[in-house]
């Protein structure tokens, strides 16, 4: 029976802590994986489609370019996918010694621009977690998550979307970027292991479920 295969984006479900002291498995987990397996035998994939999500994605490439421009280096974006036995992923940034995520804030209003709130939303967005999966696979020392507020493309916005919160060109680019940075840490790598071990398991008695039902 196949193995369970994760994604770096989803590491910090695997990584829940269970509440119980003789529960091998969060719950929050355990419904990850069923979800996982019954997308598996139905064939069926969440399509998340907001306009915050779509300007992450399809315009990422001004949050490269922001990060270009404050910094004045010459950051492109990744498109090498890189898998082993048991994770899977794709950096958006990979330099000689790093691993760059970047997140494109929807609005000021959800940019964190302070470091304290950035921090804060790495942790539960479980960002973190994501990027000790691409250190892992691209075999890189440390990682930062980007924060970057740009200008929220028009074909986004509604006609009673507030502009003042979404359009920034004229506010200096340095000042539209929050980093966090992690080290890599072997110890943790160890446990996503062991975490990954029993998850499998897990996920192979779910899948077999409804194989045989």
């Amino acid at each position: 029976m196949k193995n369970l295969k994760v994604r770096c984006s989803s590491l910090h479900k695997m990584m829940v802590n269970p509440r119980g002291k003789n529960e091998e498995i969060s719950a929050t987990t355990k419904t990850w994986l069923k979800d996982l397996v019954k997308q598996e035998i139905f064939g069926y994939y969440p399509q998340l489609d907001t306009p915050a999500i779509n300007k992450g994605i399809d315009y990422e490439f001004l949050s490269i370019q922001l990060l270009n421009d404050a910094t004045f280096n010459s950051y492109t974006k990744n498109y090498q996918r890189i898998t082993n036995d048991w994770l899977t992923g794709e950096a958006d940034i990979v330099t000689d010694n790093e691993i760059i995520d970047v997140k494109s804030s929807w609005s000021l209003e959800t940019f964190p621009a302070f470091k304290e709130d950035a921090e804060a939303s790495v942790k539960k967005a479980g960002y973190d977690w994501q990027l000790r999966g691409y250190m892992m696979l691209y075999n890189k020392p440390k990682a930062s998550i980007k924060y970057c507020m740009v200008t929220t493309p028009e074909a986004l916005l509604k006609d009673w979307d507030n502009r003042d919160i979404h359009k920034v060109d004229h506010i200096d680019p340095k000042d539209r970027i929050t980093s966090v940075s992690i080290e890599r840490d072997e110890e943790l790598e160890a446990k996503m292991l062991e975490r990954y071990e029993v998850a499998n398991r897990y996920y192979k008695e779910y899948l077999n479920e409804l194989k045989t039902k």
